[in-house]
């Protein structure tokens, strides 16, 4: 069942702007986790813990079900034209979007990573959030860590990171932390600086993904405890005097 839901929160109007969400619509989907956006499909990956993946339309329609070499897919990214997932202690594997594997699966150099949520910054670099211990790391492709930020040492503090998402347009990087934290939206720069929160209690409970569909400044949370996906119009921190963010690459389909 899909259902619409219009809710406007805080408007900002000036020469920059403020991390700013409006509810647009949401559908039910039991124990979402990770998420991205495809603009191939104009759809979802929906990672659930479990040993597969769902490409759902952005209404809530199952287009496909994959797997891969990994005993679950916790997180999930794109990759270029094909997906990189994880299993959330540690190994990582590349497959096609119908799920044949481009490699065997390899391990983080630390041997060791909860890895919750997967992004690919612009220059091929990983970045992922994980919550025991809690980091914010960068990672060659090969899974080699360039550098980490204990998000414990934040304010406020970041200590249950679930989902990242990076803005294609600005490099921003949203991560959301869930109800055993502050059950809000964290909002970081390319290189890691903490910009924004935003509380995400009046849209649901757990929030576990997040994907950005940046042609048309919308952005998806994945909420555990309400088993459902919510779509927001999005508008990202600049500073004073910035131009607002052109639209970024929308749905091939279209």
């Amino acid at each position: 069942m899909y259902r619409f839901v219009i809710l406007f929160v805080l408007s900002f109007a000036g020469p920059g702007s403020a991390l700013d969400l409006k509810l647009t619509g949401q559908f039910d989907l039991n124990y979402p986790s990770s998420l991205d956006y495809d603009p191939a499909f104009c759809g979802l990956w929906i990672a659930n813990e479990g040993p597969e993946a769902i490409l759902m339309t952005l209404d809530g329609l199952e287009l496909r079900r994959i797997s891969s070499g990994l005993s679950r897919i916790k997180a999930i990214t794109l990759e270029g034209d094909n997906l990189l997932v994880a299993d959330g202690a540690g190994r990582f594997q590349r497959i096609t979007k119908n799920g044949a594997a481009l490699a065997d699966p390899f391990r983080i150099s630390s041997q060791w990573a909860d890895t919750e949520g997967l992004a690919v910054d612009a220059d091929g670099t990983l970045i992922m959030v994980e919550d025991d211990p809690e980091y914010l790391t960068w990672m060659t492709p090969s899974g080699e860590i360039i550098r980490r930020i204990d998000t414990m040492t934040l304010t406020p503090p970041l200590s249950e990171a679930q989902g990242i998402a990076r803005d294609p347009r600005s490099g921003h990087l949203l991560i959301v932390d869930d109800m055993e934290g502050t059950n809000s939206l964290y909002e970081f720069d390319a290189d890691g600086q903490l910009l924004a929160t935003a509380s995400l209690l009046e849209y649901g409970m757990d929030p576990e993904g997040i994907a950005i569909r940046p042609g048309s400044n919308q952005l998806f949370i994945a909420f555990d405890s309400g088993t459902s996906i919510a779509s927001f119009e999005y508008t990202p921190t600049l500073p004073e005097g910035a131009e607002p963010l052109p639209p970024g690459a929308d749905c091939a389909l279209m």
